[in-house]
């Protein structure tokens, strides 16, 4: 969990104070690209263009394939009603980056639609933003070519939407330098990067949507143009319930227009309850199989990179546990909380889907015995490794506190099971340590 400060004026910008500007960018950026650490619902891009055509956002017009066939007829769909003649066949994965790892490419015209179709359909993608072994991609978007000749050059620009903690207001974060990660433009060019603040009681502005496409260097129609792209796009992003719209790149084209080629939409999990129309756009197959099943059964958990697992109720109780954990010089391999209701069947749940990451080398339980009774955990630990059998491998340690400890305590230490107990902090600190030696 982070809690993030920003505080930017464009007089900042204006004045090259690059040092804070450069690390609250990076920092903010990685905030949201760790997608596993917050409450949102990642879509792919076709569906983030479909949320921002319905509030009237102009977006490059494509089609989404699950086979070269399908890609084929896509691209003479796109011919009738577009009239391009090229086509931008986008791999559709959760996932920044997919032109560098070689997920987007320009098909010129029927035939290299069905061969690059075959080559991206089945692929494991890897980006800057997926996981070592990348994720294998199921669909494509076969996209209208929108880079064509005009009256005028074509400029890309960066366009984002999300919240700034510190003021508890909707910021726009957009730049000259679009199709380029923000990372790099942060590091390289941090005068080049504008925000603009919106004030909850009032809504975005007009003179606000003016003074972001004069800060990207328009006029004339592309001027106008993109004050209704700016416009339209924030009424998306609040008629959504998102936490994040990212357009990158936004194109200014030959003629004039302006229009999201890109879309990366992250939409608030705590929403779904009145947006069941989004809630319908998920894909688990791109999510975390683990994630998944601890969802289905009730359970909040949060996969990591570590070796010892985390049972607990409560997140505060959580956060102090993985600090406990790197206090003792290890690393978290997950967050579980297993809330109010720590009985047989639910700790043997969670030990099951703790156990699921081949990482884990030791299992670290620290309930507070509030609501729930730390005996009722304690015997509800034990039946559960009981049940369990031989599929409990790695060592087991278990802090209680709270109602019935004292009990709870006798009941781990007189079980005859292999389980470590622990009443101090520290003392489960040094348990995992000695462990894990």
């Amino acid at each position: 969990m982070f809690f993030i400060r920003i505080c930017i004026s464009n007089s900042q910008i204006k004045q090259k104070k690059v040092s804070p500007l450069k690390i609250t960018l990076l920092f903010l950026w990685h905030f949201f690209k760790q997608d596993k650490r917050i409450t949102i619902m990642n879509i792919h891009e076709y569906q983030g263009k479909e949320i921002l055509a319905s509030y009237g956002v102009r977006v490059q017009r494509g089609i989404v394939a699950n086979s070269p066939v399908e890609a084929v007829a896509a691209a003479k769909q796109l011919t009738a009603e577009t009239g391009t003649s090229w086509y931008v066949v986008k791999a559709q994965i959760h996932a920044g980056g997919r032109g560098k790892g070689g997920g987007v490419k320009l098909a010129k015209n029927l035939d290299q639609v069905t061969e690059i179709s075959e080559q991206i359909i089945g692929m494991q993608l890897i980006t800057p933003q997926t996981p070592p072994e990348g994720k294998t991609v199921h669909k494509v978007l076969i996209a209208e070519d929108v880079y064509y000749p005009g009256e005028s050059e074509t400029s890309e620009f960066y366009v984002s939407v999300l919240l700034n903690r510190a003021t508890g207001r909707n910021m726009i974060m957009y730049s000259t330098e679009g199709g380029m990660d923000i990372e790099e433009v942060a590091e390289h060019t941090p005068h080049l990067i504008f925000t603009e603040e919106i004030d909850p009681a009032y809504g975005l502005q007009g003179f606000q949507a003016r003074k972001i496409a004069f800060n990207l260097g328009l006029s004339g129609e592309a001027f106008k143009e993109m004050v209704k792209f700016i416009d339209a796009l924030y009424k998306a992003y609040i008629g959504s319930d998102s936490s994040m719209f990212e357009i990158n790149p936004v194109l200014k084209t030959s003629d004039n227009k302006i229009l999201a080629v890109d879309a990366k939409v992250n939409i608030d999990d705590n929403a779904l309850f009145r947006q069941a129309k989004y809630a319908e756009m998920r894909d688990v197959r791109e999510e975390n199989p683990i994630e998944v099943e601890a969802k289905e059964v009730g359970l909040n958990y949060v996969d990591l990179d570590g070796t010892v697992g985390c049972m607990v109720n409560g997140a505060g109780l959580a956060m102090a546990t993985m600090d406990l954990i790197k206090y003792a010089g290890f690393e978290p391999a997950n967050f579980l909380d297993v809330g109010g209701t720590a009985d047989a069947k639910r700790v043997e749940t969670a030990f099951r889907i703790i156990l699921k990451d081949p990482n884990v080398k030791a299992i670290l339980i620290n309930i507070f015995g509030g609501i729930v009774r730390c005996d009722r955990v304690a015997q509800g630990v034990v039946d559960a490794y009981k049940n369990m059998g031989d599929a409990i491998k790695v060592p087991i340690i278990v802090r209680l506190q709270g109602t019935n400890a004292e009990i709870a305590k006798e009941l781990i230490d007189n079980s005859g099971m292999p389980i470590l107990s622990a009443v101090q902090f520290q003392e489960a600190a040094d348990q995992v340590k000695a462990a894990l030696s």
